[in-house]
Protein backbone atom coordinates (compact mmCIF):
# COMPACT_ATOMS: atom_id res chain seq x y z
CA UNK A 1 0.00 0.00 0.00
CA UNK A 2 2.82 2.37 0.96
CA UNK A 3 6.30 2.26 0.86
CA UNK A 4 9.89 4.01 0.95
CA UNK A 5 12.91 3.50 -1.07
CA UNK A 6 16.26 5.08 -0.09
CA UNK A 7 19.07 5.66 -2.21
CA UNK A 8 22.33 7.48 -2.07
CA UNK A 9 24.53 5.19 0.54
CA UNK A 10 27.94 4.26 -0.10
CA UNK A 11 31.08 4.03 1.15
CA UNK A 12 33.65 7.16 1.28
CA UNK A 13 36.41 8.90 3.41
CA UNK A 14 36.42 11.01 6.17
CA UNK A 15 35.11 14.39 5.70
CA UNK A 16 33.79 13.35 2.30
CA UNK A 17 30.11 13.74 1.64
CA UNK A 18 26.82 11.90 1.08
CA UNK A 19 22.96 12.53 0.20
CA UNK A 20 20.39 10.30 0.68
CA UNK A 21 17.58 10.47 -0.47
CA UNK A 22 14.23 8.37 0.41
CA UNK A 23 11.05 8.20 -2.05
CA UNK A 24 7.31 7.53 -0.15
CA UNK A 25 5.54 5.84 -3.08
CA UNK A 26 1.37 4.22 -2.95
CA UNK A 27 -1.57 5.65 -1.46
CA UNK A 28 -0.36 8.82 0.14
CA UNK A 29 -2.72 11.65 1.48
CA UNK A 30 -0.59 13.62 3.33
CA UNK A 31 3.07 13.44 5.07
CA UNK A 32 3.25 14.16 9.01
CA UNK A 33 6.75 13.50 9.76
CA UNK A 34 9.91 12.23 7.52
CA UNK A 35 13.32 11.66 8.68
CA UNK A 36 16.20 9.33 8.85
CA UNK A 37 17.30 6.85 11.58
CA UNK A 38 20.50 4.74 11.52
CA UNK A 39 22.11 1.51 13.38
CA UNK A 40 25.34 0.53 13.42
CA UNK A 41 26.64 -2.73 14.90
CA UNK A 42 26.03 -3.74 18.20
CA UNK A 43 23.40 -0.30 18.86
CA UNK A 44 20.33 0.32 18.72
CA UNK A 45 18.59 2.50 16.36
CA UNK A 46 18.35 5.92 16.69
CA UNK A 47 16.70 9.14 15.04
CA UNK A 48 19.66 10.99 13.32
CA UNK A 49 17.23 13.83 11.45
CA UNK A 50 13.44 14.87 11.08
CA UNK A 51 11.47 17.23 9.12
CA UNK A 52 7.81 17.81 10.21
CA UNK A 53 4.81 18.76 7.60
CA UNK A 54 5.49 22.53 8.57
CA UNK A 55 9.13 22.63 7.92
CA UNK A 56 10.50 22.11 11.06
CA UNK A 57 13.87 20.46 11.75
CA UNK A 58 15.35 18.44 14.57
CA UNK A 59 18.78 16.99 14.59
CA UNK A 60 20.56 14.34 16.94
CA UNK A 61 23.45 16.57 18.41
CA UNK A 62 26.08 14.63 17.11
CA UNK A 63 24.92 15.83 13.47
CA UNK A 64 24.29 19.16 13.72
CA UNK A 65 26.30 21.63 11.72
CA UNK A 66 27.11 18.56 9.53
CA UNK A 67 23.31 17.30 8.42
CA UNK A 68 21.00 18.72 7.02
CA UNK A 69 17.70 17.00 5.91
CA UNK A 70 14.91 18.38 3.42
CA UNK A 71 11.56 17.23 2.02
CA UNK A 72 10.15 17.87 -1.53
CA UNK A 73 6.51 17.71 -0.28
CA UNK A 74 5.05 17.81 -3.80
CA UNK A 75 6.63 14.20 -4.44
CA UNK A 76 7.06 13.01 -1.27
CA UNK A 77 10.65 12.61 -0.65
CA UNK A 78 13.20 13.22 1.97
CA UNK A 79 16.53 13.92 1.90
CA UNK A 80 19.41 14.18 3.78
CA UNK A 81 22.71 15.61 2.93
CA UNK A 82 25.48 14.64 4.97
CA UNK A 83 28.76 16.68 5.05
CA UNK A 84 31.52 16.20 7.06
CA UNK A 85 31.39 12.27 7.29
CA UNK A 86 32.74 10.86 10.43
CA UNK A 87 33.77 7.11 11.24
CA UNK A 88 31.41 7.01 14.12
CA UNK A 89 28.97 7.86 10.84
CA UNK A 90 29.14 4.35 9.75
CA UNK A 91 25.63 2.82 9.91
CA UNK A 92 22.66 1.46 7.98
CA UNK A 93 20.03 4.51 7.54
CA UNK A 94 16.64 3.94 7.62
CA UNK A 95 14.06 6.43 5.68
CA UNK A 96 10.99 6.88 8.03
CA UNK A 97 7.46 8.30 7.37
CA UNK A 98 4.37 8.85 9.20
CA UNK A 99 2.08 8.62 6.87
CA UNK A 100 -1.81 9.00 6.27
CA UNK A 101 -3.33 7.49 3.28
CA UNK A 102 -5.32 8.71 0.69
CA UNK A 103 -7.84 5.68 1.52
CA UNK A 104 -11.69 5.48 3.03
CA UNK A 105 -11.40 5.67 6.00
CA UNK A 106 -7.69 7.24 6.49
CA UNK A 107 -5.07 5.03 7.85
CA UNK A 108 -2.29 6.74 9.67
CA UNK A 109 0.93 4.20 9.04
CA UNK A 110 4.44 4.46 10.43
CA UNK A 111 6.65 3.40 7.27
CA UNK A 112 9.81 1.89 6.89
CA UNK A 113 12.80 1.77 4.23
CA UNK A 114 14.77 -1.24 4.02
CA UNK A 115 17.86 0.89 4.76
CA UNK A 116 20.93 1.78 2.85
CA UNK A 117 24.41 1.02 4.06
CA UNK A 118 26.68 4.46 4.69
CA UNK A 119 30.58 3.54 5.13
CA UNK A 120 32.97 6.04 6.45
CA UNK A 121 36.87 5.28 6.43
CA UNK A 122 39.10 6.98 7.97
Amino acid sequence: QVRLVESGGGSVQVGESLRLSCAADGNIASIVVMGWYRQAPGKEREVVATVSRDGTTAYTDSVKGRFTVSRDYVRHRAYLQMNGLKPEDTAVYYCHANIVTATIPRQYIDSWGQGTQVTVSS
